[in-house]
C-alpha cells in the first residue's frame, strides 16, 4: 500500500483542504506489508516491528495474526487503514493528545517498512569459486615439478 501526510494551514477551510490533499500527495511513501507466521494469502500485516517518532510521541507497530485487526486509537487506525494494513499492534508513549505529532509518528513508522532488508529480499547471487579452487590442478603440478626439479 500507500499512504501519504499533508498539513496545510489558510484562512479558509477548503483552501486548507485542498492544499493539505496536494502536500500529501507530494508525500505519499509505500508501505510494505508482510506475513505473521504462515505465507498463504495476500498480506496483512507489516513484516517487522518499526517505530517512528515525532516531537514526544514514540509509535511502534508490531505484525499481528490474521484476524486480530487494528489494535490502535482512532487517529493511528485511520492511517493504518489508508496505507492498506489490516493486521498490526500498535504501542504508543508520549503525549498522544497532540494528534498531529501522534499521526507523523505513526507515518514515520509505516515509511521505515522498506528500509529493514529482510531475506525474502535478498538477491539470488551466483557465487564463482575461490583462485585456489579454480585452479588446483594447475598449482598441484607446479608442486610436483618443483619436487622433480630439486631432486636433479
Amino acid at each position: 500500500g500507500h499512504v501519504g501526510l499533508g498539513v496545510k494551514c489558510s484562512a479558509e477551510v477548503a483552501t486548507a483542504i485542498r492544499g493539505a490533499i496536494d502536500r500529501a500527495k507530494l508525500n505519499i511513501v509505500p508501505v510494505r506489508r508482510g506475513y505473521w507466521g504462515g505465507t498463504f494469502g495476500k498480506p496483512h500485516t507489516i513484516p517487522t516491528k518499526v517505530t517512528g517518532k515525532c516531537g514526544s510521541v514514540t509509535m511502534r507497530l508490531i505484525p499481528a495474526p490474521r484476524g486480530t485487526g487494528i489494535v490502535a486509537a482512532r487517529v493511528p487506525k485511520k492511517v493504518l487503514q489508508f496505507a492498506g494494513v489490516s493486521d498490526v499492534y500498535t504501542s504508543a508513549t508520549g503525549a498522544t493528545r497532540t494528534l498531529g505529532n501522534f499521526v507523523k509518528a505513526t507515518y514515520k513508522a509505516l515509511s521505515k517498512t522498506y528500509s529493514y532488508l529482510t531475506p525474502d529480499m535478498w538477491v539470488e547471487r551466483e557465487f564463482k569459486p575461490s583462485p585456489y579452487q579454480e585452479h588446483t590442478d594447475f598449482l598441484k603440478d607446479i608442486a610436483g615439478k618443483k619436487k622433480l626439479v630439486d631432486e636433479e
